[in-house]
C-alpha cells in the first residue's frame, strides 16, 4: 500500500472508528490438547468524533482484547477503520505512523511508567518517535502537557516513585496525549484509584475532551463510572456485543437480560433501597471460552431463557430509544420488538409458578 493511500478515506468521515466483525482467537494448550480461546467473536462497534464510548462486562468478556486489537497489539480478523484508513491494509511501518492518532492509558499507573526514567523523559518518548521537535521544543511541550494534567513543570525532573497513584495516572495521560491523538483508549484507567482520585481523573478526561475534541473508548467494571462519563455504552459478554446504545437508554431501559444482571449487581448506598431492589444478578460464571455455548452465549445463566435460546444465536434488533440488542425476547416469546425488559416477568419465574422445569 502506498504512502499516499494512507490519507485516502475508506469510511464515513463522521466516524472516527469503525470496527466490523472483529474476531480474535488465542491458542491454548491443556496437557496434550491444543485448544483456542474465542476472545472476540464478530464484534462490530462504531465511534463518532468527540464521543465517549463505554465498554462494560465481566472479566473475560473481551473488553481489553478489543482495545488491544484496535492498536494491533494482538492479531485479529475483520475490519478496523481509523480516521478513514483501513488499518489491516497497512504495513507495520505505515501503522506505526498512524498510531499517533490512537493512544492508550493502562490500568496500573505503577507499572505503565518506567521507574528508571525521569517523568519528562517518559512523556517525551512519543514526541521523539512521532514528531521532529528539537530538544528545547520537546521540553517546552512536556512542561505544557504537565500543566494540562494539573502537575508542575518541575515534575519532569522527578521519578515515578516520587508520585502518588493519581499523580502517576496524570503522568500516563500526559504521555498519551503528547502527540495530540484523536482517540484515547482508557483500559480500567481509574479502577486502581480511590474514589476522590477517580473523580479528579474523570474530570481531567472531560476537560481534555472539551479542550481538544478527544474521543474515548472507556473500559471499566464500574458501571457508575461508565454512566458518568460515557455518551454511549456497549455491553459485552463472552466476546460478543449483546447490547449497545445511548447511555441513559441502556441504564434506564435496558433490553438484554445480561445488562439487567450487571445493573442489579451494582450496590446502592442505601440499606433500605438495597434490600428492596431487583435481585436479578446472573448466577454462575462465564462459560469456558474454548467451548462457548450453542445459541445465545448467555442462555445458561439467563432467567428469561427459552428453548430457542439454546439453539439459535440471536441477530441484532433495533431498540426503542437508540442502539441494538441481541436477544430472542425481542422476536420470540414476549416479542418485545425493541422495547425494554422493564415490567417483563422472567420466564423461569413463570415456569417455577407452574411447576415446569426451567430450560437448561
Amino acid at each position: 500500500m502506498s504512502e499516499q493511500s494512507i490519507q485516502t478515506p475508506t469510511a464515513e468521515v463522521e466516524d472516527l472508528l469503525v470496527a466490523e466483525d472483529v474476531t480474535v482467537t488465542f491458542p491454548l494448550r491443556r496437557g496434550r490438547r491444543k485448544l483456542k480461546v474465542n476472545a472476540l467473536r464478530g464484534v462490530t462497534i462504531g465511534l463518532r468524533r468527540g464521543e465517549t464510548l463505554g465498554l462494560v462486562g465481566e472479566s473475560g468478556s473481551g473488553k481489553s482484547t478489543f482495545a488491544r486489537a484496535l492498536l494491533h497489539l494482538v492479531d485479529s480478523e475483520g475490519r478496523i477503520v481509523l480516521d478513514g484508513v483501513e488499518t489491516g491494509e497497512l504495513s507495520r511501518r505505515q501503522f506505526r505512523e498512524l498510531r499517533s492518532k490512537v493512544q492508550m492509558v493502562f490500568q496500573d499507573p505503577y507499572s505503565s511508567l518506567d521507574p528508571s526514567m525521569r517523568v519528562g523523559d517518559s512523556i517525551a518518548e512519543p514526541l521523539i518517535e512521532h514528531t521532529s521537535l528539537n530538544r528545547v521544543d520537546r521540553e517546552a511541550r512536556v512542561a505544557e502537557l504537565l500543566g494540562k494534567v494539573g502537575l508542575p513543570a518541575s515534575a519532569a525532573d522527578r521519578y515515578p516513585d516520587e508520585f502518588s497513584g493519581g499523580q502517576r495516572q496524570r503522568i500516563a495521560i500526559a504521555r498519551a496525549i503528547a502527540v495530540a491523538p484523536d482517540l484515547l483508549v482508557c483500559d480500567e484507567a481509574v479502577s486502581a484509584l480511590d474514589v476522590s482520585t477517580q473523580n479528579q481523573i474523570l474530570g481531567l478526561l472531560r476537560d481534555l475532551r472539551e479542550d481538544s475534541g478527544l474521543s474515548y473508548v472507556f473500559i471499566s467494571h464500574d458501571l457508575a463510572v461508565v454512566r458518568h462519563i460515557s455518551d454511549r455504552v456497549v455491553v459485552m459478554y463472552l466476546g460478543q456485543v449483546v447490547e449497545e446504545g445511548p447511555t441513559e437508554r441502556v441504564y434506564e431501559s435496558f433490553a438484554h437480560p445480561y445488562t439487567r444482571s450487571l445493573l442489579a449487581a451494582v450496590p446502592i448506598p442505601d440499606p433500605v433501597l438495597q434490600r428492596g431492589r431487583d435481585r436479578g444478578a446472573a448466577p454462575g460464571d462465564l462459560p469456558d471460552p474454548t467451548d462457548p455455548p450453542t445459541g445465545c452465549a448467555f442462555h445458561a445463566r439467563c432467567a428469561y431463557a427459552m428453548p430457542i435460546c439454546a439453539e439459535v444465536d440471536p441477530e441484532p434488533t433495533p431498540v426503542d430509544g437508540g442502539g441494538s440488542v441481541r436477544c430472542h425476547l425481542q422476536t420470540t416469546g414476549p416479542e418485545l420488538g425493541g422495547r425494554s425488559l422493564l415490567g417483563i416477568t422472567p420466564v423461569r419465574t413463570l415456569q417455577a409458578e407452574t411447576a415446569v422445569p426451567p430450560v437448561a
